[in-house]
């Protein structure tokens, strides 16, 4: 789908280490700010247990997983809207993704010094928002210097998108991020060409310690009171932990270590589903004897877009979508008899499909 999640933060947080976790592709790690000169990018596996289902009913060759591309970008600093850091390439970076996930530190380590001299996430938070809140103002005020060249000659609808434009220049200078500014979809018009950085939404995952895995500590504690009423998602992830478990190749010692750290799965299995509902993404699979795959689209697509996505053939000649929902092929156990059932439908090309769809296209070319 070619949509990216950006994981941001302050330097020396455990972004990298989160990273490595899930990507297929792998960052350097050190002990040192500012160190990296580049954003890294991996393709990421989104962990779903409905396939293994799918495959109890029907043998396969293969499964095939859905992907999602997250963007590990380097640790921001106080000043990076300025360039600290080489931070200005960075916030473009953040630029180009379509949802944030803000890695925010919650351990001690005495080998591994915060560039503010002390741990503390919430101070961590305001400072990363704070940076985007200032870009975002230079964003805001370059557009409605063009926009004033337009009002002086009598544009209704440019003299409209200035008045638009200072409520989101107030509200950014107020230290508040845009996505919280309430506004119609009309209004909100005026700044879609913008692709401002605090419009973007915002997963926090708070990076602690191995005894504080399954419950949190004092730090977490404080980024719950702080974020408390903003419908803000919180994950808790003992990145280093992750990060000894995703290097055990056998299954079953993955398993004990899990066991040993009180974690049923790993948090980075929450930490990509949690991405991927953050993208506004669902699933929808093929089945069959040659492989039962897994498919992202945008929640809303239509039984034809969906087909697009398999192949843009199918999008093209698309005639019908043979759909039977996940439940009932799970409860029934096979076509045949969600045919029998009347669990069978067939659905035409403005069909919004569903999360967990089974789909096939039948198409002309």
């Amino acid at each position: 789908m070619a949509l990216q999640c950006g994981i941001i933060g302050i330097t020396n947080v455990g972004k990298t280490t989160i990273f490595n976790c899930i990507s297929n592709t792998k960052g350097e790690t050190n002990a040192y700010a500012f160190s990296a000169t580049k954003s890294n990018i991996g393709v990421v596996q989104v962990p779903d247990g409905r396939l293994y289902e799918l495959e109890k009913h029907q043998v396969t060759e293969k499964i095939v997983q859905t992907t999602v591309e997250i963007v590990d970008i380097p640790g921001l600093a106080r000043g990076s809207n300025r360039g600290e850091g080489v931070g200005n390439k960075f916030l473009g970076d953040i630029r180009n993704t379509d949802a944030l996930i803000h890695v925010l530190r919650c351990f001690d380590d005495e080998n591994l010094p915060h560039i503010d001299g002390s741990v503390d996430p919430v101070r961590d938070l305001e400072t990363i928002d704070l940076e985007l809140q200032v870009k975002d103002v230079e964003s805001v005020m370059r557009k409605m210097e063009r926009l004033q060249k337009s009002s002086r000659a009598g544009d209704k609808e440019a003299l409209r998108g200035l008045e638009v434009l200072e409520r989101y220049r107030d509200h950014l200078e107020n230290f508040n991020n845009t996505r919280t500014l309430d506004v119609s979809d009309d209004e909100r018009a005026f700044i879609d060409d913008l692709f401002l950085l605090t419009m973007k939404p915002v997963l926090y995952v708070c990076n602690v310690d191995e005894k504080s895995a399954v419950k949190g500590n004092a730090y977490v504690e404080k980024v719950q009171d702080f974020l408390k009423g903003r419908n803000a998602e919180i994950l808790i992830i003992a990145g280093a932990t992750e990060a000894e478990i995703a290097d055990l190749e056998n299954i079953e010692d993955r398993l004990a270590f899990l066991k040993d750290a009180g974690l049923e799965e790993p948090g980075v299995d929450k930490l990509v589903r949690s991405a991927y509902r953050l993208l506004n993404l669902q699933t929808f699979f093929t089945v069959g004897p040659k492989e039962i795959r897994a498919w992202t689209i945008k929640k809303g697509m239509t039984a034809q877009q969906a087909a697009g996505v398999i192949h843009s053939d199918l999008e093209r000649g698309f005639i019908r979508a043979e759909v039977m929902k996940y439940n009932d092929f799970i409860a029934l156990g096979s076509e045949h008899a969600c045919r029998e059932a009347g669990k069978f439908y067939i659905e035409g090309k403005n069909y919004v499909v569903e999360d967990g769809d089974i789909l096939h296209i039948r198409f002309n070319v």
